[in-house]
């Protein structure tokens, strides 16, 4: 028993030094990232920027536009967009998009400076736009979403908040933007509570080991910690002192103290910081992919799409301005999704040439039979946001996601327990979770940010909450850095 307690003092002091100082600045930056977070550009603000698409210059058929793709492309994607002002066809292909302009029909390729200053141009009228140089990732481009866009060229924007644009070197268009103030404050926010410090020198390739190490060295310090902690309190009676805590020494006793009572959400938040990692691959999932060519029920093909793109916007006028227009195969039935400046839309039968509000439901629930391989189990359409199904604010790590509502949420039987959320205006899938995803859903989000709808919608006690226990945390950490200062130098 005594060498067990001898170890787990070692463990605790030793680990201690190194993970303290982490753990301090895990704090610290986690209430930054409450109100700032990592720079990005939200599917909102983007097509809030967008033209509306105009029918008078607007376009070849996609078929014309796809003959500008490589011979064996099969896109799995097609959208009608405007990049600096001009419209254009995006067709996705694998893991990269192959852009075409929508009036000329060629191939977009090698974009320079003068289609960056474009697209900055448009993206921000009135702005000086300068050319900074071309970059395949910064220190706010880690994204892994803006892979299929690198390499990119990075502008410089002479307005009051000095916005840095990043331009997509596949598209032309603007993909990131970071404003002075995100920069300054993601250096105390997202940048030092991800470490990203050792992202894009020599140590990116391990980066995401650091973090899972560390974060597993701040788990066993928090564990050990409450352990020794509770050993050295006196529950009954006390010490000469005449105090409970045997330590008389000012940092040791509060260190005692901060830790008896913050040790628990230390322990909680650096156990799911951990969890986000998802750490030798635990939350992999024991179920397959959604079989979404099944569900679509065929494959897109420009070729023979039967309703040209100029026809389209001629339907949807004068009554709606569509600043997107979207390929959508479901069921075997193709379909086009017009999307207007503030994300809502309009849905075209193509075969029929007719603008409808939704898709029939029956022919949703008639493709989703086939998107895994066992029965339905259950269905619902939620009208409201709960546990799984909910938004953040856009600052946040998964803000700017599109939750619409109502949502069709449907469950299958199969080993997973897949559920799937589909969109029963558009039929576009939004998501799937499976079993061991809804545990990863309790395990990381709601122990990091305790975001169920209720808390969320509970502000400012929320905030409240949160900065009083990171204060906690906080002073539990720094007096562990100072013990630990102290033992180096001795």
């Amino acid at each position: 028993m005594q060498r067990a307690k001898r170890w787990l003092f070692l463990i605790h002091r030793w680990l201690g030094i190194v993970a303290c100082l982490f753990m301090l600045l895990w704090f610290v930056s986690g209430v930054v990232m409450m109100y700032v977070g990592y720079p990005k550009l939200t599917q909102s603000e983007r097509l809030a920027r967008l033209p509306d698409l105009d029918v008078r210059q607007c376009c070849i058929a996609v078929g014309l536009a796809a003959r500008a793709l490589p011979a064996d492309a099969r896109p799995s994607s097609i959208v009608l967009t405007s990049v600096a002002g001009r419209p254009q066809y995006q067709f996705g292909i694998g893991k990269k998009i192959v852009a075409v302009d929508a009036v000329s029909g060629a191939a977009v390729t090698d974009i320079g400076v003068t289609d960056a200053l474009a697209a900055a141009r448009v993206f921000m009228p009135g702005v000086t736009a300068t050319h900074l140089d071309r970059v395949d990732e910064d220190t706010w481009t880690h994204t892994r979403g803006l892979d299929m866009h690198r390499p990119l060229r990075r502008l410089q924007m002479d307005d009051p908040e000095q916005t840095l644009l990043y331009v997509s070197g596949a598209t032309g268009e603007v993909v990131r933007k970071a404003t002075h103030t995100e920069r300054v404050w993601n250096y105390a926010g997202a940048w030092l509570h991800w470490l990203y410090a050792f992202r894009g020198g020599p140590l990116d390739g391990a980066w995401s080991h650091i973090v899972i190490y560390l974060s597993l060295a701040g788990v066993l310090v928090a564990v050990s910690g409450s352990v020794i902690g509770v050993w050295r309190w006196r529950f009954r009676g006390r010490f000469r002192s005449g105090a409970k805590t045997p330590y008389r020494e000012p940092v040791m006793r509060w260190h005692h103290l901060t830790g008896l009572a913050f040790a628990g959400i230390t322990l909680t938040w650096v156990f799911s910081g951990l969890m986000s990692m998802n750490p030798w691959g635990l939350f992999k999932g024991d179920g397959g992919d959604l079989n979404r060519r099944a569900y679509a029920g065929a494959t897109l093909d420009p070729a023979s799409w039967p309703l040209g793109s100029g026809d389209a916007l001629t339907l949807l006028s004068p009554s709606w301005q569509a600043r997107e227009l979207r390929w959508h195969m479901l069921d075997g039935k193709p379909y086009l999704i017009a999307v207007n400046g503030a994300g809502r839309t309009r849905m075209i039968d193509v075969s029929a040439r007719h603008v409808m509000d939704a898709v029939p439901q029956e022919q949703i629930m008639g493709a989703a039979v086939k998107l895994v391989d066992a029965p339905l189990s259950g269905s619902e359409l939620l009208q409201r946001e709960d546990a799984y199904y909910y938004s953040r604010e856009a600052h946040t790590m998964m803000g700017g996601m599109r939750h619409p509502l109502p949502v069709l949420r449907l469950r299958y039987a199969d080993a997973a327990q897949t559920w799937v959320h589909i969109d029963p205006v558009t039929g576009v899938l939004l998501g799937k979770l499976d079993r061991t995803q809804r545990v990863k859903r309790w395990l990381f989000a709601f122990l990091h940010s305790w975001d169920l709808p209720v808390l969320l919608s509970s502000r400012p006690w929320w905030d409240i909450a949160l900065i009083l226990l990171s204060l906690g945390g906080l002073a539990l950490s720094l007096t562990g850095v100072v013990i630990g200062v102290r033992r180096l130098r001795h």
